[in-house]
């Protein structure tokens, strides 16, 4: 039941979900739905305005520092001092956490993040990829149990992403892994399981192939026919919401959303309208579409 008002904003609305161990989960949302404030809450950044979170079953709160040691987290923009070396960083973040055998940790996490060569080098210098290395290095010092990273891929080329998702991998081997994004891939490539807050609720919270039933009653089928003098959105426009997935000189590919099962009125308007049919099947919505259904 976890809610925080900025004023008379109501930023997240009686917010209550259950993260087990071992889990990875996607915590998705539109920019400004809450994510964020809601992970600072988790982490004890800020409190809340009513509601509880626990982590281990202790009472995140002022008087129970101890739950910030079960947390790593990379923030959002990932804060970090430009004009410190990347090793003094570590650091400095190592003797703020009380970390024993500092260097052996230093060392062990440099590896892990793949920054063992940039250790001696200005963090100010570093590209955006490396600096999100650092900031994962400085989250795992303490060698937390949970994880919790804040859009970690934003503004990331491509190859850069691809060492980020790839490291992220590997830390999901032996730890519980909370994933606040919109990038929609980075979910469905990283996650077991995606929680979807709209406006300061919790719209969705569910395994990403149990998806598809919350979209009540809507049926999605792809069909594929030849191209021919017809025109497929007029001739398929009654059975429901029309696209086109796809097409070519030779096939065009559809999507129809419906109501019900319209396999057999796709058939028959095929069969009138002289149109071959070469394909059809029901699909499995992607999380994209998903998402846009619940957060319109």
């Amino acid at each position: 039941n976890l809610t925080k008002y900025y004023g008379n904003v109501l930023a997240v609305d009686n917010v209550s979900f259950r993260i087990e161990k071992g889990e990875v989960i996607g915590f998705l949302g539109p920019n400004g739905a809450g994510k964020t404030t809601t992970l600072r809450i988790i982490t004890g950044f800020i409190p809340q305005t009513s509601g509880e979170v626990y982590v281990n079953g202790i009472p995140v709160s002022e008087e129970n520092p101890e739950t910030k040691e079960f947390i790593g987290y990379l923030p959002e923009n990932n804060p970090l001092y430009e004009n410190l070396l990347a090793k003094e960083y570590l650091g400095f973040i190592a003797d703020v956490r009380g970390v024993e055998n500092k260097k052996e940790r230093i060392d062990y996490v440099a590896e892990k993040c793949g920054i063992t060569d940039v250790l001696n080098r200005f963090i100010g210098e570093l590209s955006k990829g490396y600096r999100q290395r650092v900031g994962l290095a400085a989250a795992l010092l303490h060698d937390p149990e949970i994880l919790i990273l804040d859009e970690p891929t934003s503004g990331l080329d491509p190859n850069q992403v691809v060492e980020i998702r790839n490291l992220i991998r590997e830390l999901e081997k032996d730890k519980t892994v909370i994933i606040s994004t919109h990038i929609l891939q980075e979910v469905e490539a990283l996650s077991t399981r995606v929680i979807i807050i709209h406006r300061g609720r919790i719209v969705a919270d569910d395994r990403i192939e149990n998806l598809s039933g919350m979209v009540e009653g809507k049926e999605l089928l792809s069909v594929k026919i030849k191209k021919s003098k017809k025109d497929p959105l007029k001739v398929f426009l009654d059975l429901g919401n029309v696209g086109i997935i796809k097409e070519d000189a030779q096939e065009i590919e559809l999507s129809i959303e419906s109501a019900g099962d319209i396999r057999e009125e796709v058939f028959k308007q095929c069969v009138d309208n002289g149109m071959v049919l070469l394909e059809m099947s029901r699909r499995r919505r992607s999380l994209e579409e998903i998402f846009r259904e619940l957060t319109r």
